[in-house]
């Protein structure tokens, strides 16, 4: 199991980190996720796509903020990974980040795990 990380990328607010682990990519965002700083997750998920890791892990266990633009960032990947033959998991809400996601809908539409362990082993 491969647990290296591969990729970072920091732009005040948010860090994310990349990391292979099986047949998922592991995408950690930490911090405020909204306008400013969506492209600095899309970027990363669409790059998984596109190396051919169609199984997404968001683990938002450190993910403190989330609006409309990163949702809608979450929601963009979910479709191109399921392009692929894949899906986006999402694990480890925050519960202010989890409301987002209850209030709009949008956690009918991706598969939601209480851990990030749980997600890796679905």
């Amino acid at each position: 199991m491969d647990r290296g990380t591969v990729g970072s990328a920091h732009r005040g607010r948010l860090l994310v980190e990349v990391r292979k682990e099986g047949r998922s990519a592991v995408v950690t965002p930490a911090g405020e996720l909204d306008h400013h700083t969506a492209d600095l997750l899309r970027e990363p998920l669409e790059g998984c796509v596109d190396e051919g890791f169609s199984r997404l892990v968001v683990d938002c266990s450190r993910l403190e903020f989330c609006d409309s633009t990163g949702l809608n960032v979450l929601l963009g990947a979910r479709l191109k990974a399921e392009a692929a033959g894949g899906g986006v998991h999402l694990a480890g809400m925050l519960p202010v980040v989890a409301r987002v996601f209850e209030i709009t809908g949008a956690d009918a539409v991706f598969t939601v795990h209480e851990t990030l362990e749980a997600a890796l082993a679905d």
